[in-house]
């Protein structure tokens, strides 16, 4: 990195008009600081929520690629059951401690690569080879991020539910109250408007195998990131240069805020009027 800093720094100024720079790279410390702050930063996460990280999962996949399968049946319901897990073990790490022990960075290439698994041996073997994809998915895959004992137990323990015979059975159910399940065979349009319409916008605690107390520590760590981050963008210094204490900055900027914006709207009925 210090490398390419120097080289940047070498470029004439007449040139740099007509150069452009394009880097992709994880989060790190080691990033060079004035690289940053001449570029303009893109971060690429994934979703908040089931819902949303469905939609994602589903958007990326191509008719051609849904369609390909021998198995039809049993892939599409297998594919959704894929995306759920990969949706669900995303969202555990707002849960802290409760979610997982160690918070992983599994990736979009988890699940891509995941997918590729499923449609090769669907199309492969007469019969479904379930050890062979359990053991793929969490202990290849995913699993090849996972560090800590109870964590790998963990994954394996919640894809046994996800990739299992009992699947495939139009009953099927994720939760006990039913309202997480795997929609009929259909196109790939048909599963997209299922999610917007059939998955709740906020994620039930049970389709994690939580209590409902855990959504407790879910908020609790989102005010504590919040606050966190609003700390370390205030002035070091005892006051402003009007003498106001940061308590009194930090207000007028809270209150800034708040008259922009907009008035409250109900997210259910936005969703749905805007699908996402």
């Amino acid at each position: 990195m210090p490398v390419l800093e120097s080289l940047i720094n070498t470029i004439p100024e007449e040139e740099r008009s007509d150069f452009r720079l394009w880097l992709t790279s994880m989060p790190s410390d080691k990033f060079p600081v004035t690289v940053l702050q001449n570029g303009v930063k893109v971060t690429n996460e994934p979703p908040k929520g089931l819902k949303n990280n469905l939609l994602r999962s589903y958007n990326a996949i191509q008719e051609e690629e849904f369609n390909s399968c021998h198995k039809p049946g049993p892939y599409k319901k297998l594919l959704f059951s894929l995306c759920m897990f990969n949706a669900l073990i995303l969202e555990r790490r707002k849960y802290g401690p409760l979610g997982w022990n160690i918070s992983y960075s599994f990736s979009q290439g988890d699940l891509n690569i995941s997918m590729s698994q499923l449609l090769m041996f669907l199309n492969t073997y007469k019969e479904i080879p379930w050890e062979a994809l359990r053991y793929m998915v969490s202990e290849a895959n995913y699993g090849g991020r996972v560090t800590d004992p109870k964590d790998r137990r963990l994954i394996n323990t919640i894809l046994s539910d996800f990739y299992d015979p009992k699947v495939l059975n139009d009953s099927f159910r994720y939760s006990e109250s039913g309202i997480y399940y795997i929609p009929p065979e259909g196109d790939l349009v048909s599963y997209k408007e299922f999610i917007q319409s059939n998955i709740p916008y906020n994620d039930l605690t049970e389709i994690f195998g939580l209590h409902s107390n855990a959504d407790i520590t879910s908020s609790i760590n989102d005010t504590n990131n919040l606050l966190s981050t609003v700390l370390s963008l205030m002035p070091r210094d005892s006051g402003g240069v009007s003498g106001k204490s940061q308590d009194e900055i930090l207000n007028e900027l809270a209150a800034d805020i708040l008259e922009k914006l907009p008035k409250d709207f109900d997210i259910e009925r936005a969703a749905k009027i805007h699908p996402i």
